[in-house]
């Protein structure tokens, strides 16, 4: 008997389905096994049979001793993982006639995914939200799901999930004795009703009322920042505390942030949304492929976990060369194309860049009180390990000077907090979403196309000399041109002002810090 169930299989962050055919008997040769699965499995979809037929055994019922043989159908994609376990056991039970006619046709109706345990339990999968959008897209009636995936697949509406913990529950499911109810879940209540707050906060930070000011700036604009500055000056401190002056994730931020970590497998268990942005700081010793994503079914890579939040590369020139390469592209286009012989996928990676130095190899070049014990020319050698086109593409260079005892114990002083800040930013992004309402995935200053900058960012007479003089004496790329230009237009947004006056622009240029000649001496 022919019996067919579905599956899917993930690529990317997109899910397409898979039909498991399932055909029950006919007779084997002593010499041969009674088990075929064909359509390009790997290992640990042909392990999957021990499994299955350990878990029947199990809760039961048994597996056939006839010929079986298992497809999974398109048969040119190859089929990964262990989520095919639930699908190919409920197919060898509805064909071996262990689930009754009617089971089998209403098995048809939904999206099965699991991995077995020997005793019949089922573990998590991944990538349950976009499986459970593409079932929604192809007109499933509902999705089975191991229960730790289930609310994470219930935010799609119009499709009916099942949380199930065994095998047994899915086999009664389909016999009509299991009690279970969909689960529903309330996708804008639970985002609205999640906790924003942060451990950390801004007003832990003493003093440094420069260094706040540009990360507010760049908070406002979805700038990049490189943070330069002597060992112990509060340069991680800073760069921890980002997130939580940038404006909360709205819901299709969310949905998309949660998706591509649902791929990852990151979410925790019973998770239904990610509500915060991501804050991701890979340790300096990362490859090329974790960092943007790949292996053979490419996964996404740091930077697009990132993806709506902030990437942190604390100690920059310790990163390999390679490493700091690959960001370029992505940096530029916000999303990564990972290709490979037989497809071409694609991730999305837009991120906030915040990344950290010390001046020289010792730490304590440009100190106000240590001297730098490095020979001569180490200072450039070791700013020369970042590239010149990775610099332009950061807009603010903020150095980072200690704060004095004097300062730090000063208790009269009370420091402004997040909350307070990023107020200021959000109404900043609401003049730039208003700005950009008519364009397509363009939503804050940063991600301004260069077609846009000479409409958007326009300057008075003093303001464009000012600009050329700049360019000229610190020998800017039209790159950081375009770049100086929008941080003028994020400073004007934060003082609410429509036009870019001179001071908006001189501010801008500031945080030009390594193009100036003399930086390395």
């Amino acid at each position: 008997m022919l019996v067919k169930t579905f599956a899917s299989t993930v690529t990317g962050v997109e899910a397409h389905t898979i039909t498991v055919e399932v055909n029950y008997g006919g007779t084997v040769a002593s010499n041969k096994s009674f088990y075929y699965l064909v359509g390009l499995p790997d290992v640990a979809v042909k392990e999957g049979f021990q499994r299955i037929e350990t878990g029947i055994k199990n809760i039961g019922l048994h597996m056939p001793r006839t010929k079986l043989v298992v497809n999974l159908a398109p048969a040119d994609i190859r089929k990964e993982g262990s989520a095919y376990d639930l699908p190919i056991a409920l197919g060898i039970l509805a064909s071996s006639g262990q689930l009754p006619k009617e089971a089998a046709i209403e098995l048809e109706k939904y999206v099965i995914m699991g991995e077995l345990s020997l005793d019949g339990s089922l573990r998590p999968i991944r990538g349950a939200l976009p499986i459970a959008i593409q079932a929604r897209k192809e007109g499933f009636k509902g999705m089975i799901v191991p229960a730790q995936n289930a609310r994470e697949a219930a935010i799609v509406d119009n499709l009916e999930v099942y949380g199930i913990e065994t095998l047994k529950d899915a086999y009664d499911f389909f016999k009509g004795k299991w009690e279970g109810d969909p689960i529903h879940v309330d996708t804008r209540g639970i985002f609205k009703r999640q906790p924003k707050e942060f451990d950390l906060d801004f007003s832990d930070v003493k003093r440094q009322e420069n260094i706040k000011r540009a990360l507010e700036l760049a908070a406002s604009g979805g700038h990049n920042v490189i943070l330069i500055g002597p060992p112990g000056a509060g340069k991680t401190m800073l760069a921890r505390r980002l997130p939580t002056i940038l404006p909360p994730l709205n819901l299709h931020e969310a949905l998309e942030t949660t998706k591509i970590h649902s791929v990852a497998g990151l979410l925790k268990d019973h998770d239904a949304l990610v509500s915060k942005r991501p804050f991701r700081a890979p340790h300096h010793t990362i490859s090329d492929v974790a960092l943007v994503g790949g292996g053979s079914n490419p996964n996404p890579g740091e930077i697009s976990l990132a993806h709506n939040g902030v990437l942190f590369l604390d100690e920059l020139p310790e990163f390999k060369r390679s490493v700091l390469e690959v960001l370029r592209q992505p940096m530029e286009e916000r999303r990564v194309t990972i290709s490979r012989a037989k497809l071409s996928v694609d991730f999305p990676s837009s991120f906030m860049l915040i990344s950290s130095m010390n001046p020289c190899p010792c730490g304590y070049y440009n100190h106000p009180e240590k001297d730098c014990m490095c020979p001569p020319g180490a200072v450039k050698k070791y700013l020369n390990k970042i590239s010149g086109p990775l610099l332009d593409r950061i807009d603010l260079h903020v150095e980072v000077t200690p704060v004095s005892y004097d300062e730090l114990s000063l208790q009269e002083k009370v420091e402004e907090r997040s909350a307070k800040i990023v107020e200021r930013v959000v109404r900043a992004r609401n003049v730039q979403e208003k700005r950009f309402a008519h364009l397509d995935n363009i939503y804050y200053n940063a991600q301004m196309p260069s077609s846009m900058v000479k409409k958007v960012c326009k300057l008075n007479d003093a303001g464009t000399q000012l600009l050329r003089d700049s360019m000229e004496k610190l020998q800017l790329s039209a790159r950081a041109y375009d770049r100086i230009l929008k941080v003028s237009r994020t400073v004007a947004d934060l003082e609410g002002s429509t036009e870019i006056k001179i001071e908006h622009l001189a501010e801008a240029i500031n945080y030009r810090s390594l193009d100036r000649e003399d930086w390395a001496g």
